[in-house]
């Protein structure tokens, strides 16, 4: 059974609208299922991280020589913020029926993600010189909640790449519907997670130390 004959004709009970919204919605609902479950993911690491740091007001159960260079990181963070500010013109533009535009905006978006992948592997190289995954625990959670970011932010990568590709935006009569706003959303709550991670990670240290 085709993914129209399901969404529309299959309802004649309600109206097509009233059709179409709920099918619209739920693409977006199930996005936001899927960030709360990847939410609760990080919030049990970031609580490992301080876990093993012996909490807060203690002294920390591994040494750290020096805190994370913020280097790379800021320069990351700063990338990261600027690509959601262009993937949030570029629903603002196709909210106002200039999907070339969005698409452009898209496209920027991707670009923006792809200096961020260069700087990580600058922000790795730098970091492989001290510390490794093995080092300590500081070291493991340290590579276990930035690379699971890094695998995060990849699959936000290839979301919006399908994104771009698609032969026209919302609004559809087939699914996938709303698929430019789903995948806005989820880049936007991988650059907030790489926000807390530059806080708690990298900018906290040096005030602890």
């Amino acid at each position: 059974m085709s993914a129209q004959s399901v969404t529309l004709a299959e309802h004649p009970a309600l109206p097509e609208p009233l059709v179409r919204r709920l099918d619209e919605e739920r693409g977006v609902f199930g996005m936001w299922l899927f960030i709360v479950n990847e939410a609760t993911l990080f919030a049990s690491l970031f609580f490992a991280y301080y876990y093993l740091a012996g909490g807060p007001g203690e002294p920390p159960r591994w040494s750290i020589e020096k805190p994370p260079a913020l280097t790379f990181a800021l320069p990351m963070l700063g990338v990261l913020l600027v690509s959601s500010g262009v993937l949030h013109l570029g629903e603002r533009l196709l909210h106002q029926e200039r999907p070339a535009a969005a698409r452009l905006a898209l496209g920027g978006t991707l670009l923006l993600a792809a200096v961020f992948l260069v700087l990580t592997a600058f922000e790795y190289r730098d970091h492989f010189r001290h510390l490794l995954p093995t080092s300590n625990a500081y070291g493991s959670i340290f590579y276990a909640i930035t690379s699971l970011h890094l695998a995060h932010l990849l699959l936000g990568v290839g979301m919006l790449a399908f994104v771009l590709v698609l032969p026209r935006y919302e609004p559809t009569r087939t699914p996938p519907h709303r698929a430019y706003h789903a995948a806005a959303l989820y880049w936007h709550f991988v650059d907030a997670v790489w926000l807390l991670i530059v806080a708690l990670l990298y900018v906290t240290p040096h005030f602890l130390t």
